[in-house]
């Protein structure tokens, strides 16, 4: 199956925001993916990098991965591009 590229040309809607959270929390992408194999979520730090440069999907349950990393809700890291929608 090949992934559609809808938001300017990313395959994800959640890359700035997690570049920011990562960056707020002071976190390496190392260190977050760190985090995330703690909670069962195997990404490599190259793929978290891949994931904020639009050029990797992210599904439901690494996003909540993220979201418990950053203390934080799904929603806070989808809202902004729904909100737009409207």
């Amino acid at each position: 199956m090949k992934n559609a590229r809808k938001n300017d040309g990313k395959l994800n809607i959640v890359a700035s925001k997690i570049r920011y959270y990562r960056e707020l929390n002071n976190l390496s992408y190392q260190k977050l993916s760190d985090m995330l194999m703690l909670q069962g979520v195997d990404i490599h730090k190259q793929s978290i990098y891949n994931i904020e440069k639009g050029i990797r999907t992210v599904v439901d349950y690494e996003l909540c991965g993220f979201a418990k990393c950053f203390n934080i809700t799904v929603n806070d890291l989808v809202c902004d591009f729904f909100n737009e929608l409207n």
